[in-house]
């Protein structure tokens, strides 16, 4: 099989249809007519300054998992900018989901999204079929073109070519890890005549593949060959059109009644009053906590399944932004299969240091 990745073929040679919906870490988060929450991460606030201390991080994942939060989402930032000002989870997102999936039991992991252009496609397809089988079936892998054109030189990669660079990517990530004794021939990531193989295959036989906006790519590109789309926020009156654009583009590249999930994603700062009105921030949204189930009681009717939040721009503990989520969110919009635990309100309950499970270290 040979790979063009000038071409932008809407269905890419190599790939093929594939069921997600057999996935544990898909059918946590995604079931038509129904919304999910996610968690951006690290579960730190920090509006004041470009990265968090990352302490007792695993203490604060496992409470997330323990309230049912559907997804803890990594971010992929190879390199602090100053610029940018943003260093996300600290640690390497591929790295951090094996850390995390010794220490949860249920939520569902996955990246909002792997820099595709720079990564090694190969090594990326060992490292994902690995996490999922380590975490039993629990990864998703979310995909971007990134948007930090400081971070190309560093790995030699031209920016204004990462769209085509991203497709080459794909092709060769997709082919190594489903395909037996794969074969194929990429302009930037070598070839294989089929005479080796790569190991373990997915558990499910797919990891689920994301969107994580476009990618540079066209939207039948994306309907055809992600799983699902996870795009940022829009303003409430757009979003039933943006809706309505992704599942018709679905329609459009034939792929009939099949699922592709819907998601959005933001900054959120969550305030004390729980009625706070729902506003819109040049970075995210800014809301109470009753105020946001409101909003996303409006983007579940309009098809929405999915919102990922991070709420680092938030002046409080992260231990109330859990407390009001869980007490006035998530009992609406549960994970899938999953009845939300009893919100707890005291301050020492969802404090990181009472947590009781040992598995966790409280250590960054």
């Amino acid at each position: 099989m040979t790979m063009n990745a000038n071409s932008e073929s809407i269905l890419d040679s190599g790939t093929r249809c594939v069921d997600a919906s057999r996935h544990p870490g898909f059918m946590r988060l995604f079931a038509r007519d129904q919304l999910t929450i996610g968690l951006i991460m690290p579960l730190e606030t920090y509006p004041d300054g470009p990265g968090p201390t990352m302490r007792h991080h695993l203490d604060m994942a496992i409470a997330a998992d323990e309230a049912g939060f559907g997804a803890l989402w990594m971010r992929d930032i190879p390199f602090f900018d100053p610029n940018y000002g943003d260093l996300g989870q600290v640690f390497e997102p591929l790295v951090y989901i094996a850390a995390l999936a010794t220490v949860t039991r249920s939520i569902t992991i996955g990246t909002a999204g792997i820099v595709l252009p720079l990564r090694e496609p190969k090594l990326l397809a060992k490292q994902v079929t690995s996490l999922d089988h380590l975490s039993a079936g629990r990864m998703l892998l979310g995909l971007s073109s990134g948007d930090r054109p400081s971070e190309y030189p560093l790995f030699d990669v031209d920016f204004d070519t990462r769209g085509e660079r991203f497709r080459d990517a794909f092709q060769v990530y997709r082919t190594v890890a489903e395909q037996n004794f794969p074969t194929f021939e990429s302009s930037s990531f070598g070839r294989s005549l089929g005479g080796l193989d790569m190991l373990p295959k997915p558990l499910f036989g797919h990891v689920p593949v994301l969107g994580i906006g476009r990618a540079q790519q066209s939207p039948q590109w994306v309907a055809s060959n992600m799983d699902g789309m996870i795009g940022s926020t829009p303003p409430l009156d757009k979003i039933p059109d943006r809706v309505a654009d992704w599942r018709r583009t679905v329609d459009e590249v034939g792929l009939g009644d099949t699922f592709r999930p819907f998601g959005i994603a933001g900054y959120l700062d969550l305030t004390k009053d729980r009625d706070h009105p729902f506003e819109r921030l040049a970075s995210g949204i800014r809301s109470g906590s009753r105020s946001l189930a409101r909003f996303l009681e409006s983007a579940r009717s309009a098809g929405v399944n999915h919102a990922a939040l991070n709420p680092k721009i938030t002046r409080r503990p992260y231990s109330e932004i859990l407390a009001d989520l869980q007490e006035d969110v998530l009992p609406l919009f549960p994970s899938i299969g999953c009845q939300a635990s009893s919100p707890a309100r005291a301050n020492d309950t969802l404090s990181p240091t009472q947590n009781q499970r040992p598995a966790a270290s409280t250590a960054a």
